[in-house]
């Protein structure tokens, strides 16, 4: 049974995972807030390690993918608007950059785990970890889901065709005939 605390975390590092060239990624100032280090101090251990942390590791936006990255966070803190200019203020950090942010896919966070080591951030990393399992399995259940429907639609759409030619059939049965017919009977 998880507490309260370990959703809270959960939650706020399930706000911190971004779609960016369609893969899951964490942004440096995130991550270095969540370890209790300065995003400056995370870059400096990463350039250390580069040899670690490979393009599909950990990249650095451009100029457009950061634009369209700080609109999704400003939409996302309107989304939460209720919550207090403080915690707003923190949402702010690292907006105004000098340089354009890197962002870590799922194995660059692993990654960090042995750049930054401390109790912090093994902590931080198996809290991150476990949300990215929990990602994958929701996105596999949904695409289960979805091949459900998908099934459902199909056999809705047999039977539907069924149902038109069973009335069709039942139309031409009450319908009178159009042609004429020979009387029957005696002629005078």
């Amino acid at each position: 049974m998880q507490n309260s605390s370990d959703l809270i975390i959960q939650e706020r590092i399930t706000r911190s995972i971004y779609l960016i060239r369609n893969q899951k990624v964490m942004m440096d100032s995130d991550l270095a807030e969540m370890y209790e280090v300065e995003t400056k101090v995370l870059n400096q251990a990463v350039k250390r390690n580069m040899d670690r942390f490979p393009e599909d590791f950990m990249f650095q936006l451009s100029n457009e993918e950061w634009e369209d990255l700080q609109l999704t966070i400003e939409e996302q803190n309107d989304d939460h608007s209720l919550r207090s200019q403080i915690v707003t203020l923190k949402n702010d950090r690292g907006r105004h950059r000098k340089y354009l942010p890197y962002v870590f896919t799922e194995q660059g966070v692993a990654m960090l785990s042995s750049v930054l080591n401390s109790k912090t951030a093994i902590q931080v990393n198996i809290s991150i970890m476990r949300v990215f399992v929990k990602m994958r399995e929701w996105a596999a259940n949904y695409q289960g889901l979805i091949k459900k429907i998908d099934e459902l639609s199909q056999n809705q759409s047999e039977h539907n065709e069924h149902i038109r030619n069973i009335y069709q059939i039942i139309e031409e049965l009450v319908r009178p005939s159009l042609t004429e017919r020979k009387a029957i009977g005696f002629r005078k």
